[in-house]
């Protein structure tokens, strides 16, 4: 299968928004270890979440029009697991957005955020979907 220019913007748009979310998390596990009371002298860490919270949105919509590009015989896994994966990245996003919402950043609140099974759920759904979807990047 050659890749149409409408895949190969869906895979570089994939690609950057999971980039987002796998950096703001390694970031964060940095930030954790820091042992900060408040965000004063770090700035970087409002601006990873901010930009996980981008990533995050309508991750599912983006996954259906990739899917819908890779002409797979069946759909129905992909889109069984996309409303997996919706659920996963809202949870993790309302989590992202609590924080962000806070006045002040603290180690232990994204220590906390690290350890939240939303977040980590929605890395692994990130982690398979993309191996799912490498299968469609060879050339027939």
């Amino acid at each position: 299968m050659s890749a149409t220019p409408v895949l190969e913007a869906a895979r570089a748009e994939l690609n950057e928004r999971c980039n987002a979310i796998e950096g703001c998390y390694e970031f964060m596990l940095a930030y954790a270890a820091q042992g900060l009371s408040d965000d004063s002298s770090n700035s970087q860490v409002r601006e990873f979440l901010s930009k996980c919270n981008r990533a995050l949105g309508d991750l599912a919509g983006l996954l259906e029009r990739f899917v819908g590009q890779i002409g797979a015989d069946s759909t129905a896994p992909y889109t069984a697991f996309i409303a997996v994966l919706d659920r996963d990245a809202r949870d993790a996003q309302a989590a992202v957005q609590l924080v962000l919402a806070q006045p002040s950043i603290s180690s232990q609140l994204v220590d906390n955020l690290n350890a939240s099974i939303h977040l980590r759920a929605l890395l692994t759904d990130l982690f398979l979907i993309d191996e799912v979807l490498k299968t469609h990047r060879r050339p027939s």
